[in-house]
């Protein structure tokens, strides 16, 4: 893996805490990277690029899959900076 990896969100969800949680993933669902911000921050973009050491792994097959189907769609049909 290199030094950054380029991961697409693939989840989001609004908490009770006035919190957006985003997942952003590696196109082939193996890895993803979480991080929560405030719904004031702005609209999140389509891709981010994370420094591999902050991507975790993804233990489920499922969500492999899952996570793989979405950040290939999101690639195919965003560029990076996109906000979605």
């Amino acid at each position: 893996m290199s030094d950054t990896e380029r991961a697409w969100l693939v989840f989001r969800e609004y908490t009770d805490k006035g919190l957006l949680s985003l997942t952003y993933a590696t196109p082939d669902g193996e890895h993803v990277h979480r991080k929560q911000r405030s719904l004031n921050a702005g609209d999140p973009t389509a891709a981010v690029d994370v420094a591999a050491d902050d991507l975790d792994p993804v233990e489920d097959p499922a969500d492999v899959d899952r996570y793989g189907t979405e950040a290939s769609r999101m690639r195919d049909e965003h560029d990076p900076d996109d906000t979605v």
